[in-house]
């Protein structure tokens, strides 16, 4: 699940195609890991929900009242948007593609030599500031040795059978944290290793994903380690609802998260996250307008769902249940026939906007996470290109199917 340019990451693309595995669940961002979603059929609905202690790891939602920053780089990839529809006549659209052009979106830093990218993130966001509010930058780390184990089109630079476990921790996490405490006049939300704990949970029957889950979760564990600073919001990635919100992978997707912090607090004792990040790369609603018939025996059957579905397991084992949900890419009413379709999914449109309105408690924010524009790889579209590289036929449809975007007009 990554991209191109700043996400395009090692191999043929960032989306998942591997070894035989079930059907992918997306979670991908057509620069990012695109798992298989293991359901196991109808699922019961959810039983009664566990006992909740008070968690002892409180943190603030670092959203409100924040400016956000916005890649500059991917503003930049929409001009060619705005000169397609400008010749066609479509001004209306042009200037519905100038409104995505100032939404803020996240900064993917996907191999080693990606980090130094975010000190030139860090002077965009200073120079964005206005006024004497703070501004929050969105920044995803994903580049665990052997990643997107379950498909492949996301595979990264590194791997375990060459020392990638080190690699990773002292070339690329140790640096990452570097450069973002090189900002203290800045607030981080950082999204940890897209779809790659959603592996451990489903795919432990894909050999090449039950050997990397032990380093997966050394990997995350040692990232949350490192990344404690004050003014760092940390979001383990949680799929999506498609994918770990059946009943009964509620509990092991909590027992997993857990043991990952536990593995962090042995590093350092003062580790904590404040939450998790779901639909990284997907096309799931918030809330959805129409529930589709494929999520019928699920309680997760849009994110929103999600979130609150398994917030009583994480509570029960004294996590935190905060959540941040990327609404970049969401699928139109009936535009997938089942849940595993991630890839260039048609019809969808941008999401709502990013804002801290959500209805829903355990929901710090709607963000987008994945940039829309960047493929999933050349799968669900005929002529759709790589993994990572642009396609700005599929940005044109985003737009004119966008929810609640207006224009902006020179």
């Amino acid at each position: 699940m990554v991209q191109l340019t700043q996400f395009v990451l090692a191999s043929a693309a960032l989306a998942g195609t591997a070894l035989a595995a079930p059907p992918k669940p997306s979670t991908g961002t057509g620069l990012g890991p695109k798992p298989p979603l293991s359901t196991g059929g109808p699922k019961p609905p959810v039983p009664g929900f566990p006992t909740i202690p008070v968690p002892s790891n409180k943190t603030t939602n670092p959203w409100p009242g924040k400016e956000r920053y916005v890649v500059k780089s991917y503003s930049k990839k929409l001009e060619q948007t705005i000169a397609a529809f400008t010749a066609k006549n479509d001004t209306l659209n042009a200037a519905k593609t100038r409104s995505v052009q100032n939404t803020s979106t996240f900064h993917w830093v996907t191999t080693r030599a990606l980090v130094s990218t975010i000190y030139d993130v860090i002077k965009e966001a200073r120079s964005q500031r206005k006024g004497g509010k703070r501004m929050i930058v969105g920044l995803v780390l994903y580049n665990l040795p052997d990643r997107d184990c379950s498909a492949g089109e996301s595979a990264g630079e590194l791997s375990i059978a060459n020392n990638g476990l080190e690699l990773y921790k002292k070339e690329f996490v140790d640096a990452y944290a570097k450069a973002v405490s090189s900002a203290p006049d800045l607030d981080f939300a950082i999204v940890l290793e897209p779809d790659s704990l959603g592996n451990a949970i489903t795919n432990q029957g894909v050999p090449f994903c039950a050997n990397a889950t032990p380093v997966y979760e050394q990997g995350i564990a040692y990232a949350i380690a490192k990344l404690q600073f004050p003014n760092v919001s940390l979001y383990i990635d949680a799929a999506h609802g498609g994918w770990l919100g059946w009943a009964d992978n509620l509990k092991p997707t909590a027992q997993i998260f857990s043991q990952v912090v536990e593995m962090a607090k042995k590093i350092n004792p003062a580790a904590k996250i404040r939450g998790f990040s779901t639909n990284v790369s997907n096309y799931n609603p918030f809330q959805a307008k129409v529930r589709e018939n494929y999520t019928e025996w699920s309680p997760s059957w849009d994110e929103s769902h999600y979130a609150t579905s398994l917030s009583p397991y994480l509570e029960e084992l004294g996590l935190p249940s905060n959540f941040i949900v990327d609404q970049g890419r969401v699928a139109l009413p009936g535009a997938r026939a089942e849940w595993g379709e991630w890839c260039n999914v048609e019809p969808a449109g941008f999401g709502p906007l990013p804002g801290t309105s959500t209805n829903n408690t355990h929901v710090d924010s709607l963000v987008w996470i994945k940039p829309g524009g960047e493929s999933d790889g050349a799968c669900g579209l005929e002529g759709a290109p790589a993994a990572g590289a642009w396609f700005d036929g599929y940005v044109q449809m985003l737009v004119e199917n966008a929810e609640n975007l207006k224009p902006t007009y020179l």
